[in-house]
């Protein structure tokens, strides 16, 4: 039972690092941003670089952050009933929930857009735009990046769950909203 809890950790503080620099990404996003409307209404000048960048940076934000949003509880789920239920019965939720539903998804979405980044990759894929950001080969491996942080962290919910329908101390000493551990910062 240690080994899923070092398990669940381990994920746990890799999404939290990955979150906790992608959070930043929000604030130079919205600074770059700024720079742009003040450079073309102020002064007439426009960069597609910059405005690319924008684009790359908010689906870096949400692609790589969304492993992070799990640990912390955060994605959208009919909270009428689970709000309610034992922490064994939330456990379980989690449980199915990860097993049949998230992972399964994730592994689809790594499968599918396998061969789209790599054919982005073999030909260096850029921007249409001359001056723009010749990457996007970069950006489009975010998705893989994405699926396997969602991956990773549905079997960190998937270990707490089974430590919590065991019955393991340790599960509910870090473990009060059924998958996130107290110990990382909400």
């Amino acid at each position: 039972m240690s080994f899923l809890h070092a398990l669940a950790r381990w994920i746990d503080r890799i999404n939290t690092a990955v979150g906790q620099a992608t959070a930043w990404l929000a604030l130079i996003m919205v600074l770059v941003q700024f720079l742009v409307v003040v450079l073309r209404y102020v002064f007439g000048l426009g960069f597609i670089w910059m405005q690319e960048s924008i684009t790359y940076m908010h689906g870096l934000l949400f692609m790589v952050g969304a492993g992070y949003t799990l640990l912390q509880d955060g994605h959208v789920r009919v909270d009428v009933f689970y709000r309610e239920v034992s922490p064994r019965r939330k456990a379980l939720v989690n449980l199915l929930g990860s097993v049949l539903f998230l992972i399964p998804f994730c592994t689809l979405i790594l499968w599918v857009s396998w061969d789209y980044v790599m054919n982005s990759w073999r030909v260096l894929e850029g921007s249409k735009e001359t001056s723009g950001i010749q990457g996007i080969y970069l950006l489009k491996t975010v998705i893989l990046v994405f699926g396997g942080l969602v991956i990773l962290q549905g079997l960190s919910v998937v270990a707490r769950s089974i430590l919590t329908l065991a019955g393991w101390d340790g599960a509910e000493a870090d473990d009060d909203k059924g998958g996130v551990p107290a110990e990382v910062g909400r």
